[in-house]
């Protein structure tokens, strides 16, 4: 039987999935893939995205930017490849029922990114293709294996999961680099706010609506709307397997 034609693979794919002789031409002082990864992590978790260079890598890793070509050939190449990294941890997840295992996907899902949330600036150009991704996608279709469903169905609830993750982090993450610059939201609204023209607004204010101190706001956000987003899910799979 023969195996893949890796011709046809890109480079990136090469990478992560170990089909490519990375380095094999480069300096053998002790830098490998791993390194290189690991260390761009590292620059973007202090710097953000936008610092992410190759020179910037290999200023880090104490060599020159061409030793890092060796290795990953393109700035879009080392990207694809972090793109996967963050996730190279893939979910325990119990098996107990689709929506308790779906729970705790979404929410070890929310986690990942949110430890490494400038991963919400990669351009998503095309469905993730590494191991790490693929590991995850195993572990949230594991879930639904027992539903009488269709397998494109399947797919479809964990991937519209995935968006709703991946969406509502990054609202999370942007909501929160402006409460960093010191604007009190309620305050202001209090100011602002003609209870005569808004009066149901006005009358929520009031009422403590948008207070947030005596919760995890980010996370109470989260757990909300996941929880929302499951009741749905609920009465659609029921729907579809006459529970």
């Amino acid at each position: 039987m023969k195996g893949p034609d890796e011709r046809v693979l890109p480079k990136a794919v090469k990478l992560l999935w170990d089909l490519d002789d990375a380095g094999s031409r480069g300096p053998k002082r002790g830098l490998s893939l791993d390194q290189i990864l690991d260390t761009a992590v590292r620059v973007a978790d202090a710097e953000g995205y936008a610092a992410l260079s190759m020179a910037r890598v290999a200023k880090e890793l104490g060599f020159t930017t061409m030793s890092l070509y060796r290795y990953v050939d393109s700035k879009d190449t080392l990207v694809e490849l972090l793109h996967d990294r963050i996730f190279d941890v893939t979910p325990d997840l119990p098996a107990d029922g689709w929506r308790a295992g779906l729970e705790a996907w979404a929410w070890a899902e929310f986690h990942a990114i949110r430890a490494h949330d400038w991963w919400l600036d990669i351009p998503m150009t095309s469905p993730p293709l590494g191991p790490n991704n693929m590991a995850w996608l195993e572990a949230g279709m594991r879930v639904l294996s027992g539903l009488d469903l269709p397998e494109p169905l399947k797919l479809q609830l964990l991937v519209n999961l995935s968006i709703y993750v991946i969406g509502r982090t990054r609202f999370l993450r942007d909501t929160i680099e402006q409460d960093k610059q010191d604007q009190d939201f309620t305050a202001i609204l209090t100011t602002v706010l003609d209870p005569g023209r808004f009066p149901i607004v006005s009358a929520a204010l009031a009422n403590r609506a948008f207070d947030t101190d005596d919760m995890h706001w980010e996370e109470a956000d989260f757990s909300f709307a996941l929880d929302r987003l499951l009741d749905g899910y609920q009465v659609f799979i029921d729907s579809h397997t006459g529970a």
